[in-house]
């Protein structure tokens, strides 16, 4: 099984429809509010989302919907990435609520060969996401250096560093 992709395998306007989606939990948005250090009451607190929000109920936090977006899309898009280089733009369109299915999808929107390195190249993706009923709730273009063939296989190929089991 492949983990992620060489230069040459992308296409413009090819999109991965990564799987499977996240359902959101309220432990899954308290535990990366707390890693984070954001202790919005939107949050976190349960009264107060209730009689001061106009949703009525706790949002999950933004930066956990885009965190969950950018790891789904590793195996895709950035598994052998040399390097995240940019995020260009980051949306979040509209809400997610504990219990909603995050599912994710990454359409290429251009390649350009590295001018320094003949190794190398750089894609630029766009990432939606979107809930089980369809409403996207965010969206995200990110640069990524990613590999061409010669470069791995340069490095051990589809799994460097991989040791061998030691006989029994």
């Amino acid at each position: 099984m492949q983990f992620g992709r060489y230069y040459e395998e992308f296409e413009v306007g090819a999109v991965y429809k990564h799987w499977p989606g996240k359902t959101v939990t309220e432990y899954d948005d308290h535990l990366f509010c707390l890693l984070t250090m954001n202790h919005h009451p939107l949050h976190m607190d349960v009264n107060y989302a209730e009689k001061t929000t106009d949703f009525g109920k706790n949002v999950v936090v933004g930066n956990y919907i885009y965190s969950l977006l950018l790891g789904m899309s590793v195996p895709d898009v950035s598994g052998k990435a040399i390097a995240n280089l940019e995020i260009e733009s980051l949306r979040h369109v509209a809400p997610t609520f504990h219990g909603d299915t995050i599912y994710g999808e990454t359409t290429v929107l251009d390649k350009t060969p590295s001018k320094s390195k003949d190794d190398r190249g750089v894609v630029h993706v766009e990432t939606i996401g979107y809930k089980q009923d369809g409403t996207i709730v965010c969206i995200f273009r990110r640069k990524v250096m990613v590999p061409k063939r010669s470069y791995g296989e340069a490095r051990g190929g589809e799994q460097p560093g991989r040791p061998e089991p030691t006989p029994r």
